[in-house]
């Protein structure tokens, strides 16, 4: 039997057990409306039921798990939203958030239910209506991907910004740029700069919905292509790959990285930035889960800083360096010059 006066507490076993039901909780908050409701001056668990359009029973229990989780605060008996959940889970606020968090609970999620499946198989387990096909070609890969990829990659690219001097960049070419959250958030923090998001040509329809609706068509444009079968366009003094290369093996990234160079000239700069899995992996934990999540979901995982700076190395990039900085999609960017 065991001593519970000197054996561990099961206390981490139980929450990685039950992590689902946290983010159960809080995607059923934001479906219902939660956050909407409570914006502004808060309400009672009655007049939430009322506006909700729920039972009392369900809209007591949800309150209560939504303060115990932090999302939430109570205070004279009425409900208001935590500070996290005003800037991130109310509808139309710049930054909101919720567009991702249900992109995880709707595309991700069916492919973690099956990660023994794939530990074991070697092979991804998430859902696609056609698995002979490019993940991300069209028809494979909802837009509500994209959307709920954008707040997360708004949310990197302003740390990345500040981690890395981009004073010297006129114009940057974004590869697999997504709908252009990144390189959009990059030009606001630097009014001089220029660029273009190099993507599919369905993604970067959706892209120049979201440069015109910014206002940044003047100095953010779009270039539909193939990274591995088509030559990437000239013109710009760097190269980002942000959040890119996890989803491909050693082999098809060191193609990425041939052709970023290619596109580059002497003494243009290439960016990688990622979740770096530390290099003796042993974690950090968001590296390491995200590379779970690329097991799950297509054929990469999660590299560390000493791989991504030998291929550069290999590839003919001088001055290879690591910068660090703490994001929701990258802990580092790793940054060659082409020789």
């Amino acid at each position: 039997m065991t001593d519970v006066t000197t054996a561990p507490p099961p206390t981490l076993l139980i929450d990685l057990a039950t992590g689902l039901w946290r983010s159960q909780t809080l995607t059923a908050a934001i479906e219902i409306g939660t956050f909407e409701i409570l914006a502004g001056g808060g309400a009672t668990a009655a007049e939430f039921a009322s506006r909700a359009g729920i039972a009392g029973r369900p809209a007591e229990i949800l309150l209560t798990a939504c303060t115990a989780l932090g999302l939430l605060e109570q205070r004279d008996g009425r409900y208001h939203n935590s500070a996290v959940a005003d800037t991130y889970l109310v509808p139309g606020r710049p930054d909101y958030f919720a567009d991702y968090v249900q992109m995880v609970a709707k595309y991700t999620a069916p492919g973690w239910l099956k990660a023994t499946e794939a530990v074991r198989t070697d092979a991804p387990t998430k859902p696609v209506p056609d698995p002979d096909r490019n993940m991300f070609e069209e028809g494979n890969r909802p837009d509500s991907f994209w959307d709920g990829l954008f707040a997360f990659s708004t949310l990197t690219a302003r740390h990345l910004a500040r981690a890395v001097d981009l004073s010297g960049v006129r114009r940057l070419l974004d590869v697999g740029g997504g709908a252009g959250a990144t390189l959009l958030e990059l030009c606001r923090q630097y009014q001089h700069l220029h660029g273009t998001v190099l993507d599919l040509a369905h993604v970067c329809g959706l892209a120049q919905r979201r440069i015109d609706a910014a206002g940044m068509s003047r100095r953010v444009g779009t270039a539909a292509a193939d990274f591995f079968n088509d030559a990437l366009p000239g013109g710009h003094d760097a190269v980002l790959l942000s959040m890119i290369l996890h989803d491909w093996d050693e082999a098809q990234n060191r193609k990425i990285i041939a052709a970023c160079l290619d596109a580059l000239p002497s003494g243009g700069t290439l960016l990688i930035s990622e979740l770096l899995v530390d290099d003796d992996k042993t974690g950090p934990a968001d590296a390491a889960l995200m590379s779970m999540n690329m097991l799950v979901g297509c054929w990469g995982r999660n590299y560390t800083a000493a791989e991504y700076s030998g291929w550069l190395r290999d590839a003919g990039c001088a001055d290879v360096r690591t910068v660090r900085f703490d994001s929701p999609g990258a802990n580092g960017v790793v940054i060659g010059e082409k020789v």
